[in-house]
């Protein structure tokens, strides 16, 4: 998505919920859109942001982040390794549902994004069977990439 249609996107979000629009929630999600299909941690777009903007603090990074996660503007990927990590929001990349999935080396740790969503059906099934009807999901694989494997042979 375009930089400037997502700053408006963010500007009207803080308006409705009355917060302000500061510098360093849109540099946090400039940052994040710059670097969309990269999974980053905190600390990754602290340093990013600190760059332009060295008066930031990581804990305004965090706060930032959680801001935007509850607006729905970043998307938080957990890879049971004791690191959270961000990605532009799925609504903000003009997504109804997040689908997309991850696939985690247990190897070199590469996180590959995979775009398939074969879950469809079951959502179906889910809201039929129950009448619980899905928002989004989280499916990730672990395993090892293509270039772990070959080392492995």
């Amino acid at each position: 998505m375009e930089q400037k249609k997502t700053e408006e996107l963010l500007k009207a979000r803080l308006k409705e919920k009355g917060l302000k629009v500061t510098h360093q929630r849109l540099m946090v999600l400039s940052v994040l859109e710059q670097n969309s299909g990269r999974h980053m941690t905190a600390e990754d777009i602290y340093g990013l942001v600190s760059e332009e903007y060295p008066e930031i603090g990581l804990a305004t990074v965090y706060r930032t982040l959680q801001l935007l996660w509850d607006m729905q503007l970043v998307d938080r990927l957990n890879l049971d390794d004791g690191c959270v990590r961000y990605e532009i929001g799925h609504l903000l990349k003009g997504d109804a549902k997040h689908n997309h999935h991850h696939l985690i080396c247990r190897e070199c740790n590469r996180v590959i994004p995979f775009g398939d969503d074969l879950l469809d059906d079951l959502e179906r099934h889910i809201e039929e069977a129950t009448g619980f009807h899905v928002l989004d999901h989280e499916l990730k694989f672990f395993g090892l990439c293509r270039e772990c494997m070959e080392k492995v042979k």
